[in-house]
């Protein structure tokens, strides 16, 4: 996936996911807010790159590798995690240890999903964001942990003294 920006509303403050672009195949907008519009605002600074004869050329791609579109984007995020150290050590079939990232990029869809949930946001908004279809997946991924029981718990005692 290329994100262009064709594809970013700054004035509008939306990034528009095509559905050839999406993993469910259906296009949706996600609104450009906080960190990502930090993001956003720095990509779009970063526009400008070196073109041919040392000639500047303004880029079309949002990520881009000196200006061209990023080929792996695995390996580019396994690099990124492994400078945010953000990575184990583990030896491969050889005996030789190599960094492999803590997080699969995926797992930030699945972490996106649960957190806007837990922070109140209705289930139908979070899904309509992260491009879950249905509810199933949600649930598999809403996996309730010892800390979400004690707040319960917590909030049952609060409830019962009120």
């Amino acid at each position: 996936m290329s994100l262009r920006w064709s594809d970013v509303d700054r004035l509008g403050a939306v990034i528009r996911l095509r559905p050839e672009e999406s993993k469910n195949g259906q296009g949706r907008t996600v609104p450009i807010h906080g960190d990502l519009g930090d993001l956003i605002e720095r990509r779009w600074q970063a526009r400008l790159v070196e073109g041919e004869g040392d000639i500047p050329r303004v880029t079309d791609l949002v990520f881009h590798n000196a200006g061209e579109p990023i080929v792996d984007f695995r390996k580019a995020w396994a690099t990124a995690c492994v400078k945010a150290g953000l990575c184990y050590v583990v030896k491969d079939e050889t005996g030789n240890e190599k960094q492999v990232p803590e997080k699969l990029f995926h797992d930030l869809r699945r972490t996106a999903v649960r957190d806007m949930i837990r922070a109140g946001v209705p289930e139908r908004v979070a899904m309509d964001i992260t491009g879950h279809k249905t509810r199933s997946v949600v649930d598999r991924y809403n996996i309730v942990n010892e800390r979400d029981k004690r707040e319960a718990l917590q909030r049952r005692q609060v409830y019962s003294r009120a």
